[in-house]
């Protein structure tokens, strides 16, 4: 999988939002927020394609968490991407 091309990440009044690049991006009605992990996440991968397994050795790398752990979230994460048609399968 693969983020979809034309998005970009924009910090808009403190916070990181992921917004469409030219006319399709002025429609701001659905504002996709990134915290930290999401923004580390997106930054490590855009323009890649990636896994699911991809996305937990990350976390794991950059968090030291249990790859369990890591597992569930990463999926969660991608599940959401999919979920805002982020996202090239």
């Amino acid at each position: 999988m693969k983020f979809k091309e034309g998005y970009k990440v924009r910090s808009m009044a403190g916070e990181n939002v992921v917004i469409m690049q030219g006319k399709a991006g002025s429609d701001m009605t659905r504002i996709i927020s990134l915290n930290a992990s999401s923004l580390l996440l997106w930054n490590e991968l855009q323009g890649k394609e990636f896994e699911v397994a991809d996305v937990a050795n990350i976390l794991v790398d950059t968090y030291e968490i249990e790859a369990e752990i890591a597992e569930r979230d990463a999926k969660a994460w991608v599940e959401k991407l999919q979920e805002c048609n982020l996202m090239d399968n």
